[in-house]
C-alpha cells in the first residue's frame, strides 16, 4: 500500500463522517448514491464508496467547501483524493 492510499482513505472517511453528521445531507447522499444505511456501513472503507461520497460533495460546491473547511483541507485536496481513489 502506498502512503497516499492510507492518507486518501483517512481523508475520505473523515469527509464521509462530516457528510453524515447532518441528517438532511446524509439522506441526500443516500438518495443520490443509491446506498442504504446497511450497505453504507458494510462498504464505508471501500474505495468505490469513498469515491462516491467525495463525488457527492463535489456535485454541491457549498458542501465541498464547507467540508474541506471543517476537516482542515482544501476542496482541491478532496477532489485529488477522489481521483486517486477512482484509480485504485
Amino acid at each position: 500500500m502506498q502512503p497516499h492510499e492510507t492518507n486518501d482513505d483517512t481523508l475520505a472517511l473523515t469527509a464521509l463522517v462530516w457528510t453524515l453528521e447532518d441528517p438532511t445531507r446524509a439522506m441526500r447522499l443516500l438518495d443520490l448514491t443509491g446506498l442504504d444505511p446497511r450497505s453504507l456501513r458494510t462498504s464505508a472503507g471501500d474505495s468505490a464508496t469513498l469515491s462516491a461520497a467525495l463525488q457527492f460533495l463535489e456535485n454541491h460546491e457549498a458542501d465541498l467547501v464547507a467540508c474541506a473547511d471543517a476537516i482542515g483541507c482544501t476542496p482541491a485536496d478532496l477532489v485529488r483524493t477522489r481521483e486517486r481513489l477512482e484509480r485504485a
